[in-house]
């Protein structure tokens, strides 16, 4: 297993900042991008998963794509953040026109 290594307050801050960019934009995936939530925050996984409320397995598990986690697990991950969860097409130009097609 890799050996965690803490990242500098800028490292911290930089990727904080790359993570509400990539939200904001709607390209933030669950749980293709939890690493990069839990590295955000510079904690290793056992760290990251107290702060949650889980095991380091659990959390392995999910970085992995191998669990399936409850609403209320990604919700506790998205308030570290101030995040809610919805829906967001993959693909903002095919959205809009599958929202014109119900709309003719």
């Amino acid at each position: 297993m890799a050996r965690f290594s803490r990242p500098s307050k800028e490292e911290v801050r930089a990727r904080r900042k790359a993570l509400g960019e990539k939200a904001a934009a709607g390209r933030l995936r669950f749980p293709d991008d939890l690493k990069e939530i839990r590295m955000t925050f510079g904690k290793s996984q056992e760290e990251f998963a107290a702060l949650i409320g889980l095991t380091r397995r659990q959390v392995a598990e999910m970085e992995s794509g191998n669990a399936n986690p409850t609403y209320e697990t990604i919700m506790r991950v998205g308030r570290l953040f101030g995040y809610g969860l919805a829906f967001v097409p993959d693909r903002r130009d095919e959205a809009d026109e599958n929202v014109q097609g119900f709309r003719s």
